[in-house]
This record gives C-alpha cells, sequence and structure tokens, in this order.
C-alpha cells in the first residue's frame, strides 16, 4: 500500500510546528571574545503527522532548534510555536530522545517507561495498562523487569522510545538518536521507527548527520547551513510508504541522495564554516528541485518521559 505525502500545512490545517525568524546567539568564551550567531532568521512549518529529517554538518544549529522545540532554551528573536502555541518550556505533548537513552539505572524497564506517569502524579491503571502494552510493542514485553545494564544498546533505545510514548506526545523530537549505534543495531532501530511511525503517525523531527538515513525515513529533508544556521534546500522525498531497508538498493532511492549530497556539497562549495557545539540551524535560503516551501518533555534526564 502506498502511502501519500504529507500535505503542506494549509489555511485550515494548523502546523505541528512554525518556526518564524529565529535567531539564537551564544556567548563568547570570555569577556573580550565575540559571540557566536548560530541560527539566524530560520523559518521552518512541519505539518501534523509529517516525518522531517533536519540534515547538515555538525555545528549547523540542529541541536540548538531541536533544544527550542523542546523548550530547554528560548530564541533571541523570532518565534517557536507547537501546535500553534508558543514553546516556553519542556512539556508532556513534546517527547525527547537523545543519542544516548536517558534510563535512570536504579528502575527497572518497566518504571522507566512509568517514570513520567509518576511525576506528574498520573500512575494509575490506565498509565500501567499502556506502559505494559508499549514495551510489547517495543519488543521488550520479557524484559519489563530487567534494569538498564542487562539490556543491550538496541534494548535501550526501545525501551527510551517507550518511554516517551506512554505520555502520548503530539511531537516526537529525535537528536541522532541512533548516531552512536553500530551498523547492526543502527539499522535494526531504523526498521523499527519506519514500523512505529507507520502505526502512530506521531509528527516527527529528526536530526541526522547520514544522507542515508535522512532519505530512508524522512517525508521531507531540511538541508541546512553552516554558521549562521540557514536552511539551504527542503527536499521532498518521493518515495512510496511503506518502506523498508531494500528501499535503499533501489535507483530512485540512489537517486535521492545524489540530489540530497549536491545540497550538502553547494554548502561546502559556498565555504560556510562550522560554528562548533551547540550550534546547529536555517532560514529559507535555497531550493532544489521537486521542493516547496519550508513546511513542514522533557527535562534532560527525565527527558525522555518527565512531563
Amino acid at each position: 500500500m502506498t502511502v501519500p505525502q504529507q500535505a503542506e500545512a494549509g489555511p485550515t490545517t494548523r502546523p505541528a510546528v512554525e518556526i518564524v525568524g529565529v535567531r539564537k546567539q551564544f556567548a563568547g568564551r570570555s569577556r573580550r571574545a565575540p559571540g557566536r550567531l548560530a541560527l539566524d532568521g530560520f523559518d521552518l512549518t512541519v505539518a501534523p503527522g509529517e516525518f522531517l529529517c533536519l540534515l547538515g554538518p555538525s555545528g549547523c544549529g540542529k541541536s540548538t532548534l531541536l533544544n527550542m522545540l523542546a523548550g530547554f532554551s528560548r530564541p533571541d528573536a523570532g518565534q517557536v510555536l507547537a501546535d500553534g502555541q508558543p514553546v516556553t518550556g519542556p512539556g508532556p505533548d513534546r517527547g525527547v530522545l537523545f543519542q544516548t537513552p536517558m534510563l535512570f539505572p536504579w528502575l527497572t524497564t518497566l518504571d522507566n517507561v512509568l517514570y513520567g506517569p509518576r511525576a506528574r502524579h498520573q500512575l494509575d491503571a490506565e498509565a500501567r495498562a499502556r506502559a505494559v502494552e508499549l514495551l510489547g510493542t517495543v519488543g521488550l514485553a520479557d524484559a519489563r523487569e530487567a534494569y538498564p545494564h542487562e539490556l543491550s544498546g538496541g534494548m535501550r533505545h526501545r525501551a527510551a522510545f517507550a518511554r516517551v510514548l506512554v505520555n502520548r506526545p503530539r511531537l516526537l523530537l529525535m537528536d541522532e538518536p541512533f548516531g552512536a549505534l553500530d551498523a547492526i543495531t543502527r539499522v535494526a532501530m531504523q526498521r523499527f521507527l519506519l514500523d512505529l511511525w507507520q502505526r502512530e503517525r506521531t509528527t516527527i523531527v529528526f536530526v541526522t548527520h547520514d544522507v542515508e538515513e535522512a532519505a530512508l525515513l524522512g517525508d521531507r529533508v531540511c538541508v541546512m547551513s553552516g554558521s549562521p544556521g540557514r536552511t539551504r534546500a527542503i527536499i521532498d522525498v518521493d518515495l512510496p510508504r511503506p518502506r523498508s531497508i531494500a528501499d535503499t538498493e533501489t535507483l530512485e532511492f540512489v537517486r535521492l541522495k545524489r540530489r540530497i549530497r549536491e545540497a550538502l556539497e553547494a554548502e561546502h562549495h559556498d565555504g560556510d564554516g562550522d560554528d562548533g557545539d551547540g550550534g546547529d540551524g536555517g532560514d529559507g535560503a535555497g531550493r532544489v528541485a521537486g521542493v516547496g516551501p519550508a513546511v513542514g518533555h522533557a527535562d534532560r534526564s527525565a527527558g525522555e518521559g518527565a512531563h
């Protein structure tokens, strides 16, 4: 079955994410050191249920942008909206997954998943039943009494997914969640995420450095420039869903990767720099063929379920 691409947010459809004219500058390391402009005039809209990938070199503002969507930091100028409301802090409507799964080592898998409902004083029979159901969904039904150190890397990532999803977030923010995994586990987690999105249709903003990963997972790919962060290109992924790892071997997929890579290489040819740690970003500057307009919990320790 082919699933149609997400429609652009129109006047009757409220976007899941709106980022308008965002600017973010970090102070210098000393009083005399100049500040570093991470994002400048960044605009992006993400439609409900869309899987959007943010792709760019290290330091281009991707993680900075994700942190603002999560409510961990605020822009110096511009607006960051989720479901039409300004983002003023972390909340259970936005789940966050980091490169390293944030699990409490002294809690069992089930208790880690239940941390969010417990912290909000909403730990009832319904929440417990949903947690047990989610552990079955992510393939951890038999590991619910295990502790994090007893789980493999892939199992810990799936536990972190369940910990976020138990809060029923409307927006899932993922900051290179598979970047530290070995190749085999990474492919398994990509397959898992494709299947999960196909069932849940949660809006996802996914940060990655990997062209193939962005092409495989996303409905659209936002290619970001260097410092200050701007949108270099928005590329539609015209591949049918549901997708599988086997799609990466098709001619259409190879052509798509070439288009994305060309957008990235154009960035380097233009001489934009790397802005260092904590500054990933974008403004609607460039466009490539097949591209439309830029449519598109979180405390850190408990960022995967505390809200």
